[in-house]
């Protein structure tokens, strides 16, 4: 899923705004904020790496220097997803029959119940399993997956978030130049320092 947002449907965004080629500027957001945010795991942590990138992009820093932190403290709500998606393999699992409908209302209402829960969202999995009748015990067994599968999904996760970040203001500026017409597609690739 993540793959998925990073390398379709951010350079669709992209494009849609600045109506250029996106992926010099998502391989770049991804090469040097997401790889760094995968391995520190902390967006925060990775706040000054993105403030270069900017700097180098030649974003204006009234903006960026806000966006930026912003940004690295908003939950994207990966671990809903995560809460979602065990919650629905267990039900599978016990055949437990689940329409489209339903896991569609399941992951919109997980995404907002569990954005800002950081840390503990993952204890919320049995209350999204007793939402197909599953026991706690099955519950807690879930949640030992989701302990197992946290690390990678969260370093995937705060990667996703940490580019996005960059990739996000940059496109905000660069739409803007594009309606003024100052944009030039060059401003897609970072000065060296």
């Amino acid at each position: 899923a993540y793959i998925l947002v990073a390398f379709v449907m951010n350079p669709i965004i992209v494009f849609l705004n600045v109506h250029h080629n996106p992926y010099p500027l998502v391989w770049t957001t991804i090469r040097e904020s997401g790889v760094y945010a995968f391995f520190t795991r902390s967006s925060a942590a990775n706040i000054p790496v993105n403030l270069t990138l900017c700097k180098r992009l030649g974003l204006n820093p009234d903006t960026f220097t806000i966006s930026i932190p912003l940004g690295a403290t908003i939950n994207m709500a990966g671990a809903s997803i995560t809460i979602s998606v065990l919650a629905l393999a267990a039900a599978n699992t016990l055949g437990i029959v689940v329409d489209l409908p339903t896991a569609l209302l399941l992951c919109l209402i997980w995404r907002l119940r569990a954005s800002g829960v950081a840390g503990g969202s993952l204890l919320l999995i049995p209350v999204a399993c007793a939402s197909f009748g599953i026991s706690n015990d099955i519950a807690m067994q879930v949640v030992g997956v989701g302990f197992i599968i946290s690390v990678l999904e969260d370093a995937c996760e705060t990667a996703l978030n940490s580019s996005s970040d960059v990739l996000f203001t940059a496109v905000a500026e660069f739409s803007e130049r594009r309606k003024n017409g100052t944009f030039d597609p060059k401003d897609m690739v970072p000065t060296t320092e």
